[in-house]
């Protein structure tokens, strides 16, 4: 068996080489996440974490193992970065990378149902060049928009621990605040990522409201800083459990990334 992509590998896409300082546990991401000075810093500091023993050996494991549709590929096996616009006026968060999805291309809803429903929604409401996402080298571009993890490696059954994602969290806060410059709308999918953006948002200096907003799909909350506003959007996740059952249809997607374009772009 293969053994997953390591750093420094020159793995296409692999934003990480040697000299990337590793992150062993909740404190060393804390203060590599707080010293990251820009998103390609932060990218490679997130892409060689390995603060949370069991998701490193199952990521790991995953990757040495396969699927069997996928046994002539080599998974990324990895924590997922950010990508996309480095100046977003959207942010789409979700919960964490697929097995056999993010975890084998390295792109985060890559490969997988749900990112087949999700960048469908996404180049529908013109924030994606293709209406599929397949592999990092597919030429799938996003447009104004950038697509983020609460959790960076992918889980067992797809269920992080609270205290994974809390060590994971200070990732995402640091995000957070370098794209809050330009930010204007953040989509959370499902309650997990909503329980996440809110919390990074608080932590980067935005007011949350009061009550704290409760997820529903549908649910709006603006968020405040000085002047500015940040509007972030509930939708229920596009896993197949939500799909295939009909609780999630295409036009409710829809609507949610109609809403975020109509505040990313109110001149439009």
């Amino acid at each position: 068996m293969r053994e997953p992509v390591v750093p420094g590998s020159g793995w296409p896409g692999d934003p990480s080489d040697l000299a990337t300082p590793i992150a062993h546990d909740a404190a060393e991401v804390l203060s590599l996440a707080g010293t990251s000075n820009d998103l390609s810093e932060l990218d490679a500091r997130i892409s060689v974490c390995r603060a949370c023993a069991r998701l490193v050996d199952w990521r790991e494991e995953v990757a040495r193992t396969r699927r069997k549709s996928y046994d002539d590929e080599q998974y990324w096996g990895r924590p997922i970065a950010g990508w996309g616009a480095t100046s977003p006026l959207v942010l789409v968060v979700g919960l964490a990378p697929a097995a056999h999805g993010g975890n084998r291309t390295g792109r985060i809803f890559t490969g997988d149902r749900s990112g087949d429903w999700l960048f469908a929604a996404l180049y529908r409401a013109g924030l994606a060049t293709q209406p599929t996402s397949t592999h990092a080298g597919d030429g799938q571009r996003l447009i104004d928009t950038r697509m983020v993890a609460a959790v960076r490696c992918a889980p067992p059954t797809n269920k992080p621990t609270i205290e994974e994602r809390d060590v994971c969290a200070p990732w995402l806060r640091r995000e957070v605040e370098h794209v809050s410059p330009t930010l204007r709308v953040a989509v959370a999918l499902g309650s997990f990522a909503w329980t996440s953006l809110l919390t990074a948002a608080s932590a980067s200096g935005w007011e949350i409201p009061a009550p704290r907003p409760r997820f529903g799909h549908g649910a709006e909350a603006t968020l405040t800083r000085g002047e500015r506003q940040l509007v972030v959007l509930g939708s229920y996740h596009p896993s197949q459990q939500n799909t295939f059952t009909g609780k999630l249809t295409a036009a409710m997607l829809d609507n949610v990334f109609v809403r975020a374009t109509a505040i990313a772009r109110p001149s439009n």
